[in-house]
């Protein structure tokens, strides 16, 4: 991403130019942080949510013939119980740790295991309140984000690809590929993959994660009813609401992978303390002394 571009020290001369940079102002790490916590305790709780009825629809009402999905259990041929996952008319085994999993020592029939939810023992109404506390906590955080961002310029910048960035878009591809990230001057902003797939999350994903959840608040619904009818009713938005939630998964996975492959110490220290030390180009170096 785009940051400031004071370089601040280098190595002693002799050396190769190892510079240090100011990456991230201290309201993005603190907003970043937050949403750390928020999103953990969200999707613990969510998973509890689920747990209470695991099982996904489209329109306004349960099919419970015919779930677009469902996380259940039953028995074998020889009666020995087993997890499944039923995706259409498709069934997995997934015992152990999806729809029968082990809880105090003993199996126990719940969508996702103990370990994953909050609270662990099978609790809606204490798992709605962690839910929605968080969901408030992650709006106003990302509101506050957002407000700085725009005003600050620093949203536009790390989420907006350059003219020559799109143009090397099959190239930065290639490069992510072959684990090989940016150095020089090109590393004292965020890659043309980066700020596409943030502009995914902020622009898509986010937005459609808060409205379907917020649509599904009776509070909410009562007041503004016309959004779940925007996503072709309550199961509809439940299904989209889930499918959201693990690309956003999906995504903080990839994140955490690039982070530590790219520099595990550096990125963990640029999020801390703002501060970031950018690698020489040695291929830059050696085209300008030609």
């Amino acid at each position: 991403m785009a940051t400031s571009q004071m370089p601040v020290a280098t190595e002693p001369p002799g050396k190769a130019a190892r510079q240090w940079t100011f990456r991230h102002p201290l309201v993005i790490r603190v907003a970043h942080w937050i949403n750390v916590v928020c999103l953990a305790v969200l999707l613990m709780s969510g998973l509890q949510i689920f747990n209470a009825h695991p099982a996904l629809y489209w329109g306004s009402k349960s099919t419970f013939d015919s779930p677009a999905l469902a996380i259940t259990d039953d028995q074998t041929d020889s009666g020995a119980s087993r997890g499944v996952v039923q995706i259409g008319g498709r069934t997995f085994d997934t015992t152990g740790w999806l729809g029968l999993s082990t809880y105090r020592g003993e199996s126990a029939a719940r969508a996702f295991p103990a370990w994953i939810t909050l609270p662990a023992s099978q609790n809606l109404a204490t798992g709605r309140r962690w839910h929605f506390l968080f969901a408030w906590a992650f709006v106003i955080n990302g509101l506050i984000y957002l407000l700085y961002g725009i005003g600050s310029g620093q949203l536009r910048r790390r989420i907006v690809p350059d003219g020559d960035q799109i143009r090397h878009f099959g190239a930065s591809i290639r490069e992510h590929l072959l684990l090989r990230f940016p150095k020089g001057e090109e590393a004292r902003r965020y890659n043309v993959l980066q700020k596409l797939t943030y502009l995914v999350v902020v622009l898509v994903l986010l937005p459609l994660m808060l409205l379907t959840g917020l649509g599904m608040s009776p509070g909410v619904n009562a007041a503004f009813p016309f959004i779940l009818d925007v996503f072709g009713g309550r199961q509809s938005a439940r299904t989209i609401h889930f499918i959201t939630v693990n690309l956003l998964v999906l995504f903080v996975i990839v994140h955490v992978l690039l982070v530590i492959v790219s520099g595990l110490w550096n990125n963990m220290r640029s999020m801390v303390t703002g501060w970031y030390t950018i690698e020489p180009d040695k291929h830059a170096e050696t085209g300008a002394s030609r």
